[in-house]
């Protein structure tokens, strides 16, 4: 069995990309692969708590995003000075994640087979 981590840098509700992610990395999971999800950049705001993309004529991926845990991916990580530099917080997100520096991920992505980067 490989570890896969998939790594959301892009915005939330960037079109087809969010969704086409999500169906990889739930696929992926299927398969009985060890799966992680890195947070980095805009892609912090994926798990945003109280968007309403459909104002915007967006599909909404938080049941998707809630859905991880079905699926056993337990793993979802953020990277620290991402959420600072957006104002955000772990309290302001909808999902528990594992918060860690720049330093901290470099060392991270040492431990995974696979990473996949959007």
């Amino acid at each position: 069995m490989k570890n896969y981590l998939f790594v959301l840098r892009k915005p939330a509700h960037n079109g087809a990309f969010v969704q086409e992610m999500l169906d990889i990395i739930l696929t992926s999971a299927a398969f009985d692969q060890q799966v992680s999800i890195l947070l980095l950049d805009d892609g912090v705001f994926h798990l945003k708590n109280n968007q309403h993309p459909e104002h915007t004529g967006l599909k909404d991926t938080a049941a998707m995003f809630r859905a991880l845990e079905m699926y056993d991916v337990n793993t979802v990580y953020a990277e620290a000075e991402s959420l600072a530099e957006r104002g955000l917080t772990e309290q302001d997100l909808l999902l528990s994640v594992r918060v860690l520096s720049r330093t901290e991920i470099s060392r991270l992505m040492e431990q995974f087979d696979v990473i996949f980067a959007g």
